[in-house]
């Protein structure tokens, strides 16, 4: 029992820290008409802001995963979560919007830290118990989602978007805390590699020329950069061609934690009784009929309950696929997980960069660019494990059994 009650404060520490990217990217997201406003800006740039966030986290995914490969783990994590605390607080004084983008772009290098937590877990455990226990903190972290965007709409709701960001740098403060008093290194020092770029940049060259593993991170990294995009779409979509008021679309979104959290607990549940080979099968056939269906309601300009059920099924997929993508891409990855689990994280945000702002292309009242990506998302999710895991893992038992 104590183990347990233990391993459970272990994945809520844990599940924090991942949980502060969802935070950061969707509790602004009900503010963006009343930012518009603000800065005296359009839709697209607001967006921007977005896709800064989602660069610098790209980019410092690949430098807090390679750090706390020679560094260890506990203190990039440091450092991030104060270098966040003081960006938060100075996005609320922005006094433009090229200023404001830029501090997005540091907030999201920042917060790319929470990256690390991937490389705790698959420190500390390995295998289907590495399965259980990241889908335990999907499962907590998946709160993130769900509470973000109804706490953005209740901060406008009494007070203006700046709000949100001084809400932020509070969260970033309290983290900074927490890791500093509650955190112990996971990453003894005899395990860690040595303090060399090219060493460092020779692992990113390894992992890329790793099929199977490159199979799993597309696999992941298209699906989610379909979710960035949704993320940046859905609050015109939902504001502007529906007409749903920011408390609405808040409910509407939060019904994403919700589904994430189901999501996420039974694959948990089905760990270890089914082969992880087949829930990730199960995932990418859902976001492929979720996708097809979204295009068709957008097509046909169908009612709002017509759209939003497809989306959660694609967010459902989403959450499917997460827990065993990683787990399959990371259980050969030990002494360089900090890098693995970084470039993991990275080609998702890099993919989000492009896919967010193409969501407005075609302006505020059309959802058909949105729409389109999905589709894509899933179409090259699919083909991506299929060419370069599915069918190396086929040849590799067929030359086994002979």
């Amino acid at each position: 029992m104590k183990s347990n009650k233990h391993n459970l404060r272990f994945a809520f520490m844990l599940a924090t820290f991942s949980g502060l990217g969802p935070f950061t990217f969707d509790m602004y997201l009900p503010s963006f008409p009343q930012m518009v406003k603000f800065f005296g800006t359009t839709a697209s740039t607001i967006q921007i802001s977005l896709t800064a966030c989602l660069l610098g986290l790209a980019l410092g995914q690949i430098t807090m995963g390679a750090l706390s490969d020679v560094h260890g783990r506990r203190k990039p994590l440091i450092i991030a979560m104060i270098i966040y605390c003081l960006s938060s607080l100075g996005c609320a004084i922005a006094p433009n919007i090229g200023i404001f983008i830029a501090l997005r772009f540091i907030q999201g290098f920042a917060v790319s830290a929470g990256t690390i937590s991937s490389a705790i877990a698959r420190d500390t455990h390995s295998g289907t118990e590495l399965t259980k226990f990241f889908s335990l903190i999907s499962v907590m972290s998946s709160v993130a989602p769900l509470l973000a965007p109804l706490a953005g709409s209740a901060v406008i709701s009494f007070t203006k978007w700046q709000g949100v960001f001084y809400l932020l740098g509070m969260l970033g403060f309290i983290l900074s805390i927490t890791t500093i008093w509650r955190l112990k290194e996971s990453l003894p020092v005899e395990k860690r590699i040595r303090s060399n770029v090219g060493d460092m940049f020779g692992n990113f060259k390894t992992l890329l020329g790793n099929r199977v593993y490159m199979g799993y991170v597309l696999a992941q990294g298209f699906m989610l950069g379909g979710v960035f995009a949704y993320v940046a779409g859905t609050p015109f979509v939902y504001q502007k061609i529906y007409g749903v008021s920011p408390q609405v679309f808040a409910m509407l979104f939060a019904l994403n934690g919700i589904v994430l959290i189901t999501a996420s607990q039974i694959v948990r549940k089905l760990a270890g009784r089914i082969p992880e080979h087949r829930i990730l099968h199960f995932g990418l056939g859902l976001s492929f009929v979720a996708t097809i269906t979204v295009l068709v309601v957008v097509l046909t300009h169908g009612p709002l309950f017509a759209l939003v059920i497809p989306l959660v099924c694609y967010v459902a997929a989403m959450g499917t696929i997460g827990p065993v993508s990683f787990t399959l891409a990371m259980e050969s990855q030990g002494h360089i997980a900090g890098s693995a689990s970084a470039l993991l994280g990275v080609i998702p945000f890099l993919l989000g960069c492009v896919s967010s702002p193409l969501v407005g292309i075609a302006g505020e009242y059309s959802a058909v660019p949105l729409s389109l990506i999905l589709l894509s998302a899933s179409l090259l999710s699919i083909a991506s494990y299929t060419f370069l895991t599915f069918m190396r893992r086929v040849k590799v038992q067929s030359t086994e059994m002979v």
